[in-house]
């Protein structure tokens, strides 16, 4: 039998199939206690194996084609969690230096203290990846696009240079979603989602996932079960339901995304967009290649970087928030919010300038969101 369509995975793989009364949804199981005997492990929240659990990781798992996944508290639980299961005091790690500034702040304040060493490539070159490693190193880890200035970078050859390298891949796919990208198709071994964005798409859901070969999410576990971040029963079942607009939700993202960015990208008032699906962006062509969309999220830079909040505040339909993801289209200035708790020092080596305002796209009639802009931009 060939492949389920896309739609079709999101709905009906990773179901929990309701024998009882036969439901046409997943039964929502809320108990946190299972009769043990004869169970090896026992079922119980902390260990990832209760029935909503480990449905829901196997509908995200087929839609990232990989085997398996994990449920965790927030995306950035998710990150740390996966992490620190492959790595240990003494060992190196090699990162983008364009990251969300959760992770970047993840990465200044809590490496000394396990005595973990890494390196920020301020590059896009998949060489240069190459040239940081240590011999102590375990993880190259790159994020596709980028939190906030969508960088593209080569999963193909990260993933190479890693396995060449005996090292583990891992990339943040949040920006792209498994609609727009699935890097385990390119040789990458562990993918994480903060699942608060477009994988619980209605800003109603705070969590994270990661997904990868059964024998990395063995390991995962593992480590994880001391950790304490799992997803509750409820949020499980609520991000189950999300995922099934999942395909629907980001195909309208992507079509709304790329006609906001031709015309922000023709505005006097812009001095640059960022958005993977223009012509000029740098990474144009290798987005085509690794992306089967462009995806709902850009960024923009103003010519006067102190109108910023006054732009964002003008905007009607548009909402200054600071999440994204959601069918609801919001914008944020990312030196306020993500990377709020980096020094503005390194966030304007990194390109995140006072001026940058992310916009992450929602479903709305494009007119009404063209309109929005224009009305603000008059403001200015």
């Amino acid at each position: 039998m060939n492949k389920k369509g896309v739609r079709t995975r999101s709905i009906h793989d990773g179901e929990v199939i309701d024998n009882t009364y036969k439901g046409a949804i997943s039964p929502l199981y809320l108990g946190t206690v299972y009769d043990y005997l004869g169970e090896e492990p026992m079922k119980y929240p902390r260990y990832f194996n209760t029935p909503n659990q480990l449905a829901l990781c196997k509908k995200i798992a087929s839609l990232e084609n990989c085997d398996n996944g994990l449920l965790f508290g927030s995306g950035i639980a998710a990150i740390f969690s996966t992490m620190f299961s492959f790595i240990k005091s003494g060992d190196h790690v090699v990162f983008q230096s364009s990251l969300y500034g959760g992770t970047i702040n993840l990465i200044f304040k809590e490496f000394k203290k396990f005595n973990i060493d890494y390196t920020l490539v301020e590059s896009l070159d998949p060489c240069e990846y190459e040239k940081a490693i240590k011999d102590n190193t375990k993880i190259i880890y790159v994020e596709t696009p980028s939190n906030p200035l969508l960088e593209i970078i080569d999963l193909q050859k990260i993933a190479k240079i890693a396995k060449n390298n005996n090292l583990i891949s891992m990339v943040d796919n949040t920006f792209a979603s498994p609609i727009n990208q699935n890097p385990s198709d390119f040789g990458i071994d562990l993918i994480v989602h903060s699942a608060t964005k477009y994988l619980g798409g209605h800003s109603d859901i705070l969590a994270g996932v990661v997904v990868s070969d059964d024998l990395k999410i063995k390991k995962i576990i593992e480590s994880s079960i001391n950790y304490g971040g799992n997803l509750s029963e409820l949020t499980t079942w609520m991000l189950e339901r999300s995922i099934k607009t999942l395909p629907i939700r980001v195909n309208a993202q992507n079509e709304n995304a790329i006609r906001i960015a031709k015309f922000l990208e023709e505005n006097s008032a812009v001095e640059k967009v960022n958005y993977p699906g223009l012509e000029s962006h740098p990474n144009h062509d290798l987005a085509k290649n690794q992306m089967i969309g462009f995806g709902g999220m850009l960024s923009f830079v103003l010519k006067n970087e102190n109108k910023a909040n006054v732009f964002s505040k003008n905007l009607k339909i548009i909402k200054p928030v600071g999440s994204l993801g959601g069918i609801e289209s919001t914008i944020t200035c990312p030196a306020e919010t993500s990377h709020s708790k980096v020094s503005r020092e390194k966030r304007i080596k990194y390109g995140i300038s006072d001026g940058l305002l992310r916009l992450s796209v929602g479903i709305e009639d494009y007119q009404d969101l063209e309109d929005d802009l224009s009305q603000s931009f008059k403001m200015i």
